[in-house]
């Protein structure tokens, strides 16, 4: 269902990039927006001795996919669908980002960045496309962004992904932030998970009705390019399941 193009980002216009930010209440000025292949991003981290900051971890960038829809839903809890009031049904997931700005050995938190976040239901499907095998035009499950508070973090509630064919299971993110120079800066990557806790997830309802996925993260070509280090750490919970991740962005 996706394709493995790294000419899908999208950037946004001045006009459409204030009204959302206008919004979200962030003051961003978008001019030009570097772009870094992951063969070309640094595998670093830098720590502040002495503080309770995350370290900054610089992850590879891998493709945006076909069904990044700016949606401009900014919420936390994103297993609701705004356009009907349906919830969807999964394992709940708690997925935390903390989002710093890499400079040397330095590692400042990004506040009032853009995070949006995006990812299939448990049998497989994205809300607000159209694809060969379904049509959601219209529905907005699943899809939301949060603005990063003054240590750089944002929080999101959702469901553990299912899988579709030809992919591993994953979560897409994309990072709009600004640069030093008062430039935007975007960011895209995508968030993976263990394969044996997958197998545990997937065996339960309403994963179950679908099977068990038929790709593992090794034979997925988007994860060979740097997926083991989006990997995320999971912890069970009363709920379902928390993570978070640091993410350290090399801005100029």
């Amino acid at each position: 269902m996706e394709k493995d193009n790294r000419q899908l980002s999208r950037i946004l216009s001045r006009r459409q990039a204030l009204a959302l930010f206008r919004a979200a209440g962030a003051a961003i000025v978008v001019g030009c927006i570097p772009r870094k292949s992951s063969s070309t991003q640094a595998q670093s981290s830098a720590t502040v001795p002495g503080s309770s900051l995350p370290g900054c971890v610089v992850r590879p960038q891998q493709t945006e996919g076909p069904y990044f829809v700016d949606e401009k839903l900014n919420r936390s809890d994103i297993r609701f669908d705004p356009s009907d009031g349906s919830v969807k049904e999964g394992v709940p997931l708690q997925l935390t980002l903390r989002v710093s700005r890499v400079s040397g050995t330095s590692c400042t938190p990004i506040a009032g960045a853009i995070a949006d976040i995006w990812h299939c239901d448990a049998l497989g499907v994205y809300s607000g496309v159209n694809d060969p095998s379904f049509s959601t035009v219209g529905k907005k499950f699943l899809r939301g962004y949060q603005v990063t508070d003054a240590n750089g973090t944002v929080q999101f509630t959702t469901i553990y992904p299912g899988w579709y064919r030809g992919r591993t299971v994953h979560i897409h993110f994309k990072l709009r932030a600004d640069t030093t120079s008062k430039q935007s800066y975007e960011f895209t990557s995508q968030l993976y998970f263990d394969d044996a806790i997958t197998d545990q997830v997937h065996a339960q309802t309403p994963y179950a009705s679908k099977g068990q996925q038929a790709l593992k993260n090794a034979q997925d070509r988007i994860f060979q390019d740097g997926g083991d280090q989006l990997l995320l750490t999971l912890t069970k919970t009363s709920f379902g399941y928390a993570a978070t991740i640091d993410i350290g962005l090399q801005t100029a």
